[in-house]
């Protein structure tokens, strides 16, 4: 649950920031003390800072099912979803994302430098990130050391793709599917696996939309993709959700040669989590050419 900030404790807060000294600037122009609000910026952080630089980290830095960073996030302090948290820290710089807009116009009244973390959608966009962050937090180097290790897994992955080309969608509890407009769906692309033709999927099928919508168990057994790609799927039918990707017909058109397992965290964020998830996918498909 998040935590809501009361007036009394913005108003301690604002006052303890008022009253407290700037922090110094390093002689060599790095931010000293650096908080992140962000579960992508957690784990860039960690990549690209010293840890003398940070400060905190978010409650999502320990979270195995979607950071592939615990180890290194453990030793550092966690913020609650608050104001208050950050400011007790005294960063001079904060990494958060597009959806704590809020917290940050507060963290900016108070004279804060506040940065947003960007949504990653692509392998580009990635690679631009990951320098644009190195700067940001004051080691150029090793942004773009992390940019060619993105285009080097990458290259890793094209050359294992399946070939020809199979159709695949990326499944989720429900019958959600995301839409092409996703990382997860560019990290396919490159291994060889593409979206289902939108003529051929009819009006009830797949590609209602660019960023993702629901289909049919019914779809998927009649008229459904050569690879199935499942996130971090249930084992059990405990419920609704779980039901439908547990479904025995499903995963008997849908056997082990036909579906791909690729855990979310590996699809959530640019940065070292992508690297890995693009060496992952590259290791899983392998069952897609026996």
């Amino acid at each position: 649950m998040i935590k809501k900030t009361t007036f009394a404790g913005m108003l301690a807060a604002m006052l303890m920031a008022l009253s407290s000294p700037a922090q110094p600037v390093r002689a060599d122009g790095r931010p000293k003390r650096i908080v992140s609000f962000n579960l992508c910026a957690d784990q860039l952080l960690l990549a690209l800072a010293d840890p003398g630089q940070i400060a905190g980290l978010s409650p999502y830095a320990v979270n195995p099912l979607l950071s592939v960073m615990t180890d290194k996030a453990a030793p550092f302090p966690r913020l609650d979803w608050d104001a208050e948290s950050v400011v007790n820290l005294a960063p001079d710089l904060v990494l958060g994302g597009p959806s704590h807009r809020p917290i940050h116009a507060m963290l900016s009244a108070m004279g804060i430098r506040v940065v947003d973390v960007e949504l990653i959608r692509n392998l580009a966009d990635a690679r631009r990130q990951a320098i644009e962050v190195g700067k940001l937090v004051g080691h150029p180097e090793r942004g773009e050391a992390l940019a060619r290790k993105l285009e080097e897994a990458e290259a890793r992955l094209a050359a294992a793709a399946v070939r020809p080309p199979l159709t695949a969608l990326v499944i989720q509890r429900e019958g959600y599917r995301e839409g092409p407009a996703s990382l997860a769906s560019g990290m396919l692309s490159i291994a060889g696996l593409r979206p289902p033709d939108r003529k051929a999927s009819g009006a009830g099928g797949f590609m209602a939309a660019e960023q993702g919508g629901f289909v049919s168990l019914e779809h998927l057994l009649t008229n459904g993709p050569d690879v199935l790609v499942l996130q971090d799927p249930p084992r059990e039918a405990r419920d609704q959700g779980a039901l439908f990707i547990t479904h025995p017909a499903l995963l008997t058109r849908y056997g082990p040669n036909r579906r791909v397992d690729l855990p979310e965290r590996y699809t959530l964020c640019g940065g070292p989590p992508l690297i890995e998830g693009l060496d992952y996918l590259a290791r899983a498909i392998e069952t897609l050419k026996k």
